[in-house]
């Protein structure tokens, strides 16, 4: 592993969930569901705020030391939130999303129904700040938990609704397993990466 991609310590999760709601500003799944840019800016930092800690009780966060980039990774056997973590949750998810909350859980029950079983480490969000895109951080901080799964011999599982990034995870050894559509909203792709 190199030096320069590090687990996120307590005194950095703040900044780890300002580079994930800035990097999935335009994401299609959440423009879809928080279809008014502000309001979607505004939502997005409250949800990472909640996401980052809830996602590093059962795994890790992957910072750049500039923050440039960010991943949350859920441990294996960890991909599917427990009650716990729900009722944890719900109520800042509620306050959150508003009006939109139906969409969102809409997209949540697609990604839970066509989330394989089994031990994996889930790659739930991996992001890098607009003003970095293109550099090459995304596969950096990909590959840095990549060479952790494939030291342990498990498989790695991401979904992603952006048809862009399906190439990116291609050249990092993922493979398509499944493709769906949200009722009315927008299209995923469920993609493994065997273990090496």
């Amino acid at each position: 592993m190199t030096d320069m991609i590090s687990p996120a310590g307590t005194a950095e999760l703040a900044s780890v969930a300002e580079t994930l709601a800035q990097a999935f500003q335009t994401d299609p799944a959440l423009s879809w569901i928080l279809p008014d840019p502000d309001h979607r800016a505004r939502a997005l930092r409250s949800l990472f705020r909640v996401l980052v800690p809830a996602d590093v009780r059962v795994g890790v966060a992957l910072r750049s030391p500039d923050d440039e980039a960010a991943a949350l990774w859920r441990a294996p056997g960890q991909a599917h939130s427990g009650t716990l973590e729900f009722l944890r949750t719900v109520v800042p998810l509620v306050a959150t999303f508003g009006t939109a909350l139906p969409r969102g859980l809409k997209v949540q029950a697609s990604i839970d129904a066509h989330r394989p079983k089994g031990r994996f480490w889930y790659l739930h969000y991996v992001g890098v700040r607009p003003s970095h895109q293109g550099k090459g951080h995304g596969g950096r901080i990909i590959r840095e938990q990549i060479t952790v799964a494939d030291d342990q011999a498990l498989p790695c599982w991401l979904e992603t609704a952006t048809p862009e990034n399906v190439p990116l995870y291609e050249r990092l050894g993922f493979v398509t397993q499944v493709q769906w559509d949200v009722p009315g909203g927008p299209h995923f792709w469920g993609m493994m990466r065997p273990s090496s």
